[in-house]
């Protein structure tokens, strides 16, 4: 069974691969090889730090025109995954979204008399 289990594994994981290639060669085509935030351009064997970010961020969503990619370095790409994450986690209707309780104590109130001193 455990084998099977991996078979399926290395399958899954090279059609995503080939897919994978085929929307970056698209990609690569069709844009300039410049960082869609930070604005670096890549060339040679920098061009592999250039991936392909689905804005609307569904991988299965590859029009061929391309309006669901954008180019982004690693860095801007890690970033853009992490923000969007940060959002689904602590949007209002996450109930995961941390409870902020209201400040009751306020440090200053008697700062005034304190500075009275006669």
């Amino acid at each position: 069974m455990a084998t099977d289990t991996s078979k399926l594994d290395r399958i899954l994981a090279e059609t995503q691969r080939e897919r994978e290639r085929g929307y970056r060669e698209k990609a690569l085509k069709m844009y300039p090889h410049v960082c869609g935030r930070c604005a670096r351009e890549f060339a040679g064997k920098r061009l592999s730090e250039l991936t392909v970010h689905h804005r609307d961020h569904n991988h299965d969503n590859n029009p061929q025109d391309g309006s669901n990619w954008e180019l982004l370095c690693l860095y801007c790409h890690d970033n853009e995954h992490s923000r969007y994450t940060d959002q689904q986690y602590f949007s209002d209707s996450s109930l995961s979204t941390p409870k902020v309780a209201q400040a009751t104590h306020n440090p200053f109130a008697g700062l005034a008399g304190l500075l009275k001193k006669d």
